[in-house]
């Protein structure tokens, strides 16, 4: 199958392009915008014009606006430079230049802010702790707040309408489920971590995020594949009522040795990536409340979207998509016309692995860290979008995984976080009770394939 490398290789560039641009790191930036009040007059009024940072990391320049009461203005800048370390931890590599249009400060000034202004302060000195804040538009509360969770929950519905489309292009083809694809999203997770590790502290973010998006697809498709070729492939030749059993056997044992594989491979231990591209954005305000972006997240959706919508094209257009339909409607007329199903299973396994693969890229990039149990939690969630939106069914699938994740988002908003696992189960039950085959599905349940 020569498709899957293709979206590979696609969203390799868009992510690689989506890092090329210098990144300003946020806890530098916060650091050096809580200095601007301290060396202007207590009733200046400051308005930040624009962050940006040094060259090759090595500080910030804060550019404002410092207005007095009687109404005159001033232009001013600030400039911090940062001592070489980890990035990530301004307090630990320490604030070791600050430089204003008059000139740079002497080091007694300089130390006399920090231990008397920036210990004491802080953050809570930062006359803009979002981002261009004060230019966002102004919206009603509601809607901001509406705004707010419906762009915190866009990485997760992008998870889970990957995964959802993995469970369904598998149940479409052969009717039964592979209950491991939470792990081979975990598979890609730890694979991306790996390249993180690879890259090492500094550098720009495009050469780690675009090495971690191919390691993750490789080695999810890798596994994936062999998956479907020495367990499922071999379970689906079995014949009788008893195949369906097989298989879901067999898939929750292999996800069990896979989870165990992880935890004696990569340890018990949460591993952590340095956070990238996580400098907030102001896309709209009400009063003192703030709608907040990060380009992670955008960057997350946007590469989802680009692969969903390559998906469908490539369902609709390619020769893999009509040979995929034609086994999923009737195999035996399928065989009849000379299409080797078995060549086509694996080839959805392959493309079904790169999908698990780029989600458990994005979870790894967007919070930081994928855990060898996280596949459990997350495949069963993602499948709940499958069986929602109608598992078989592409389309179905992503409205599912955007389903799943709306209702999160919302529950997070009006009721108690610890119960919202258990509003998405109930969904769930509802579904199997009002309308089993989904949103999109078939009139009655799917029967096994031959």
């Amino acid at each position: 199958m020569n498709a899957a490398p293709r979206i590979a290789a696609a969203v390799a560039l868009i992510c690689a392009l989506a890092g090329c641009a210098p990144a300003i790191d946020a806890g530098q930036a916060r650091l050096c915008r809580a200095i601007v009040p301290a060396i202007n007059a207590t009733d200046d009024r400051i308005e930040i014009t624009r962050t940006s940072p040094l060259g090759a990391g090595a500080g910030v320049r804060v550019e404002y606006r410092a207005r007095a009461p009687a109404g005159s203005s001033r232009n001013r800048f600030l400039e911090c430079r940062f001592a070489a370390g980890n990035p990530a931890s301004p307090e630990r590599s320490g604030l070791v230049g600050v430089t204003t249009e008059t000139g740079p400060l002497g080091e007694l000034r300089l130390q006399i802010l920090k231990r008397f202004w920036l210990d004491k302060e802080g953050a809570a000195a930062d006359p803009e702790p979002v981002s261009n804040a004060t230019n966002a538009p102004e919206v009603p509360r509601l809607l901001a707040t509406g705004l707010q969770h419906g762009a915190s929950a866009l990485p997760a519905i992008a998870i889970y309408a990957l995964l959802a489309v993995a469970y369904s292009l598998v149940y479409g083809l052969v009717g039964r489920i592979n209950l491991a694809f939470g792990e081979l999203a975990a598979v890609g997770g730890y694979a991306a971590f790996l390249a993180f590790a690879l890259a090492g502290p500094g550098g720009g973010a495009a050469a780690p995020l675009a090495l971690a998006l191919l390691l993750a697809l490789f080695a999810a498709l890798a596994y994936g594949v062999a998956i479907g070729r020495f367990v499922f492939a071999p379970l689906m030749q079995r014949t009788g009522q008893q195949t369906g059993q097989h298989v879901l056997i067999g898939t929750i044992a292999l996800a069990i040795v896979l989870q165990e594989y992880l935890r004696l491979a990569q340890g018990a231990k949460l591993l952590w990536v340095p956070p990238l591209l996580n400098t907030p954005h102001a896309v709209a305000r009400a009063g003192d409340f703030v709608v907040t972006v990060t380009p992670v997240a955008v960057g997350a959706a946007s590469l989802c979207l680009l692969a969903t919508l390559a998906l469908l094209a490539l369902m609709k257009l390619s020769r893999f998509g009509r040979t995929w339909r034609a086994c999923a409607d009737d195999p035996l007329a399928a065989a009849l016309f000379g299409i080797d199903r078995n060549k086509v299973l694996l080839e959805t396994f392959a493309l079904a692995s790169v999908l698990a693969g780029l989600a458990g890229y994005v979870v790894t990039v967007y919070y930081g860290t994928f855990g060898y149990a996280g596949g459990v939690v997350l495949g069963l969630k993602s499948l709940i979008a499958a069986i929602v939106g109608g598992i078989g069914s592409v389309p179905g699938a992503l409205l599912g995984g955007v389903l799943i994740g709306c209702v999160e988002a919302l529950w997070s908003a009006l009721f108690p976080i610890e119960f919202r696992d258990l509003a998405v189960y109930g969904l769930l039950v509802i579904f199997l009770l009002l309308r089993p085959s989904g949103l999109l599905g078939v009139g009655e349940a799917l029967p096994p394939k031959p």
